[in-house]
C-alpha cells in the first residue's frame, strides 16, 4: 500500500529546490493497476487530444477536472498525495485537474520550458500557491523524454510565456539566462515514484525516440485560500473528499468506461491554457 504522505522534514528542500521526489510513494500493485487501466481505458483514449511541440511532434494527453470515483480518482484523493500537497502549501487543498500524459514510444514529442503558473495565472488564480503530484506510470530515463527541472527556478517569480507551437512556453532569453545560474536536474523515476513540485519552477520533457512508452498521471491541486477571482476552464474552490490509500486497491480496474461520474472532461476546443498568451491581455 501507498507509504504514507511526505513529512514535514522534506518542507526545507521544497522551498529550496521547488520540488521534492518521494520515491517507491506507490507499490507495484498500485501502479500496476494505473497502468493496465489507463492503458485498456477507451473513454481515456476518446478524451484525448494532441499539442504540437513546434517541431512537427506531439504530446498526447487526457486531462480532467474532478476527481470522480473511478481508480484514477482514488489517487489524487488519497491522503498519501493529498496531505502531502497540504503540508507543502500549508493549508487546505483542493483538486484543479489531473491528466495523464501518454508519450508514447517513437512518437511522443516534447514540452517546451514552462512554468504551471505561468498560464495557471491567466485563469483568476491570484498566487503560485498550487503544487502538482507526477505520478510515474512507466520508467522515465533521459532516453524516453523524463522530466527534466532547474533546480531552485520557482524562486524567480513568474515568467512570461509565448506561444511555442500549441504549448504555452516561458520566453526563452530569460530560461537560457537562469540556467546559466541554476542546475538543470533529469528526473528519472521508476514507477510508484511521484514527483511534488511547485507551480512556478520551470521544467520540459524531451520528445521519447526509445521503445518504451513513458505514460505518466499529474494531479494539480490549489490552495483552497487561493479561490481564482473569476471563472475559467479549471474549477473554482471545490471541497476535496480525501480516501484512505487502501481505496486504492479497492478501486481496482475501475476506470472512466466503468464510471458515471461527471469529472469535467477539458475538451481540446475549450482549453485555452496556451491559446489565451496569443490574445492581447
Amino acid at each position: 500500500m501507498a507509504n504514507g504522505p511526505l513529512t514535514k522534514e522534506v518542507l526545507a528542500e521544497f522551498n529550496t529546490k521547488g520540488y521534492v521526489l518521494a520515491r517507491g510513494m506507490f507499490d507495484a500493485e498500485e501502479i500496476g493497476l494505473l497502468r493496465r487501466a489507463a492503458k485498456e481505458d477507451k473513454e481515456l483514449d476518446a478524451h484525448s487530444f494532441g499539442r504540437d511541440d513546434g517541431k512537427g511532434h506531439v504530446v498526447r494527453l487526457s486531462l480532467w477536472n474532478h476527481p470522480g470515483d473511478t481508480l484514477y480518482g482514488m489517487f489524487a484523493r488519497c491522503e498519501s498525495v493529498v496531505h502531502s500537497a497540504e503540508m507543502l502549501l500549508h493549508g487546505e487543498v483542493y483538486h484543479y485537474h489531473s491528466k495523464m500524459i501518454m508519450k508514447d514510444a517513437k512518437v511522443g514529442g516534447a514540452w517546451a520550458w514552462h512554468q504551471d503558473y505561468g498560464y495557471w495565472y491567466q485563469n483568476g488564480v491570484i498566487s503560485p500557491d498550487l503544487c502538482s503530484a507526477f505520478i510515474a506510470v512507466d520508467r522515465a530515463t533521459k532516453e524516453n523524454g523524463c522530466l527534466q527541472v532547474i533546480e531552485g527556478s520557482h524562486l524567480v517569480g513568474r515568467i512570461d510565456h509565448v506561444l511555442t507551437g500549441e504549448q504555452a512556453g516561458a520566453n526563452l532569453e530569460r530560461v537560457n539566462a537562469i540556467l546559466e545560474r541554476f542546475p538543470l536536474i533529469y528526473v528519472e523515476m521508476e514507477p510508484g515514484d511521484v514527483l511534488f513540485f511547485h507551480s512556478n519552477l520551470l521544467h520540459r520533457s524531451a520528445d521519447n525516440t526509445s521503445e518504451h512508452p513513458r505514460w505518466s498521471m499529474i494531479c494539480c491541486y490549489n490552495a483552497a485560500r487561493n479561490d481564482p477571482y473569476k471563472e475559467s476552464h479549471h474549477p473554482r474552490y471545490t471541497p476535496l473528499h480525501i480516501v484512505p490509500d487502501s481505496a486504492i486497491k479497492e478501486a481496482g480496474l475501475r476506470r472512466f468506461t466503468d464510471s458515471a461520474a461527471d469529472v469535467a472532461w477539458l475538451e481540446d476546443k475549450a482549453d485555452q491554457s496556451a491559446r489565451s498568451l496569443d490574445r492581447p491581455q
